[in-house]
């Protein structure tokens, strides 16, 4: 599968450049382009200065709402991304167009950060446009949700987050949820933690891109996942996951190739593959709750049999019993089985019901501080009328 992606925002613009380093490597490894265009949208100059993977030039790193922000970000105002971005948004539209083999692309894939103020406010407004442009390519959207300490002493991240997921859900085939706490590191730096966190975000995706485009023969699964299986299974609200185990490689001459242990330690590596990439979800979710749901099984061909096969599709169909599950092989690697996940048409969603809630609790007491600022600087106004200024009228 191919995507164009658009990170908006710094957070955005950062899981965008991770795209663009998988996109590097998935070329000089698999000869498989999986990601013909990638941009990144951003108020602030020096976020954009500071990326290191995507193209450089103007039209790949896009400056907007230079007049207004002067090009230092909009503070956190979702309301001001959201109005630069439709000024601008004929800016990023012709930007995507100029990507070479743009059209190839077999859908749209924007990431922003809920919380802020320029991805937050203009994601929805690109997506929009995009949509409005483009009806026939189905529209994927990528949102990092708040760390727990942003979202207990920041109000407006909450707030930002519940009007970013409503607008954005309106308008996206699919939304990709991402908890940014659950990837955290304790022990690392701010700086290492954010890197890895984009890279984590990201990485799930290199197989589930790579199966479909897969050029070679010998690597071409008895069931292959494209993009065709791909896009019917994408829909709402969505999470994802991915797992893996380490194969033991290590030579025995006495064994044998059919023998019942080894056959059994295969089966029992894709369970535990499986397991871990459920259990580490991008957002904690019930199973349960899904109305479809994909997997990929990445291994060396001689690692995957059908027993194990069958065995982690009637896992599957025992976590998700409401959903339409697709699945396939992509004979890949010498070392380990991956397995990608993703669940997607969830009908509840613990944590986005929460934003909601907290913002409709938000909403007057920003309102009433917004009345109360205007009346203070009214008052102050009145006071000063009868004061003569030095300035000419």
């Amino acid at each position: 599968m191919k995507l164009i992606v658009v990170g908006l925002g710094q957070a955005g613009s950062r899981i965008a450049d991770e795209f663009a380093r998988i996109n590097k490597r998935a070329k000089s490894q698999r000869n498989i382009e999986i990601c013909p265009g990638i941009f990144a949208v951003n108020t602030d100059a020096a976020d954009l200065t500071g990326l290191t993977t995507i193209e450089p030039d103007y039209q790949h790193r896009i400056l907007i709402g230079g007049r207004k922000t002067g090009g230092h970000g909009v503070g956190k105002i979702n309301e001001l991304g959201a109005e630069v971005a439709r000024a601008d948004a004929d800016k990023v539209i012709d930007a995507l167009r100029s990507a070479r083999h743009f059209y190839e692309a077999d859908a749209f894939l924007l990431a922003a950060s809920s919380a802020g103020g320029t991805g937050s406010g203009s994601i929805p407004i690109i997506a929009q446009r995009i949509k409005e442009r483009y009806p026939e390519k189905p529209l994927y959207t990528l949102l990092a949700l708040p760390f727990e300490h942003e979202r207990e002493t920041e109000e407006r991240a909450s707030y930002n987050s519940a009007v970013c997921l409503k607008s954005v859900y309106g308008i996206s085939d699919c939304v990709f949820l991402i908890d940014n706490q659950r990837y955290v590191m304790k022990d690392s730096s701010l700086g290492n933690n954010i890197s890895r966190i984009n890279e984590m975000i990201v990485e799930p995706f290199y197989d589930l891109l790579c199966a479909g485009e897969e050029k070679n023969p010998r690597f071409i699964g008895a069931k292959t996942l494209d993009a065709g299986d791909i896009i019917q299974t994408l829909s709402g609200w969505s999470v994802y996951g991915w797992g893996h185990a380490d194969l033991n490689k290590s030579f025995n001459p006495f064994e044998r190739s059919n023998d019942f242990r080894k056959k059994t330690s295969e089966t029992h590596k894709g369970i535990q593959a499986m397991d871990e990439a459920i259990s580490e979800m991008s957002l904690r979710v019930n199973p349960k709750d899904a109305g479809r749901a994909i997997y990929l099984v990445t291994a060396p061909a001689k690692e995957m049999n059908m027993d194990m096969m069958r065995e982690l599709n009637e896992w599957m169909r025992e976590l998700c019993p409401n959903a339409i599950i697709r699945n396939g092989d992509y004979p890949r690697g010498t070392s380990r089985i991956s397995v990608n996940v993703i669940l997607s048409e969830l009908s509840d969603v613990e944590k986005v019901r929460n934003f909601y809630s907290d913002s409709i609790d938000l909403i007057p007491v920003i309102k009433q501080r917004q009345v109360e600022l205007r009346n203070k600087l009214d008052d102050i106004d009145d006071m000063s009328k009868d004061i003569p200024s030095l300035l000419e009228e």
